[in-house]
């Protein structure tokens, strides 16, 4: 058995944190004594910490971390941090508006000993033509400045080893929008074993879509921007 920490970052999602926290706890049962699930709270405006406190009498493996407002890639990054303090041998992470699906964390849990990264594939999606376009971007991105191939990089769905993830986060920026490319980059640059396996991606189960092709356009130039400052970074460690 390993100790298995499920980090969950949650921002205004009151009407589906509940069936969040319900719907994952299993997995985390099928990791050793100190396995956790833990949902990162990014400054929500709405009842969504109130109700995540509401929830650890019911659920003691649950831990709740509140922050400021912050983003995505910041809040996951802090779960890490937080995961590799507590003693994790095994980090997953997906997200809280309902499109993956807990059925199917068993696949990636039994191949853990043979790889150092399993990333979900999403073959088909559900959650509209800009969330596609920002993937195939961020892979040709990907291919002209770090010089590898990456299928889905940003993939809310990956199971990490603990110990290599120790290793390589000190080259993730504190405030970094794109936390889970970054990672998948390294662990390819660094050839560490990485395995895709297809996965469903259901549209959204609460919240809006916020991407439009102006977004698209901004995060393209942005990006190209941050990973030629960072591969100079990470190729010369």
């Amino acid at each position: 058995m390993d100790k298995l920490f499920v980090v969950i970052p949650a921002y205004n999602e009151q009407d589906t944190i509940e069936d969040i926290v319900r719907s994952w706890y299993p997995n985390v049962l099928l990791g050793e004594e100190g396995s956790r699930l833990v949902v990162i709270d990014d400054g929500s405006a709405d009842r969504t910490g109130e109700k995540l406190d509401s929830l650890k009498d019911e659920f003691p493996k649950l831990d709740v971390i509140h922050k400021q407002n912050s983003g995505h890639g910041p809040s996951i990054l802090e779960g890490y941090r937080y995961s590799i303090a507590e003693g994790a041998d095994y980090i997953f992470q997906t997200d809280s508006d309902g499109q993956t699906e807990p059925s199917e964390f068993g696949e990636f849990w039994d191949s853990r000993r043979k790889h150092e990264m399993i990333i979900g594939y999403r073959k088909e999606r559900g959650d509209g033509f800009g969330r596609l376009v920002v993937t195939r971007v961020l892979r040709a991105l990907i291919f002209l400045t770090f010089h590898v191939y990456v299928k889905d990089a940003n993939t809310p769905f990956r199971l990490m080893k603990a110990s290599v993830l120790e290793k390589e986060i000190k080259y993730i920026p504190k405030d970094y929008f794109l936390t889970n490319v970054l990672i998948s980059v390294i662990f390819t640059k660094r050839h560490y074993r990485v395995k895709y396996l297809p996965i469903t991606f259901r549209p959204r189960q609460g919240g809006t879509n916020s991407i439009d092709l102006r977004k698209i356009t901004g995060i393209g130039l942005r990006s190209l921007r941050d990973f030629v400052r960072l591969n100079r970074i990470i190729s010369n460690p």
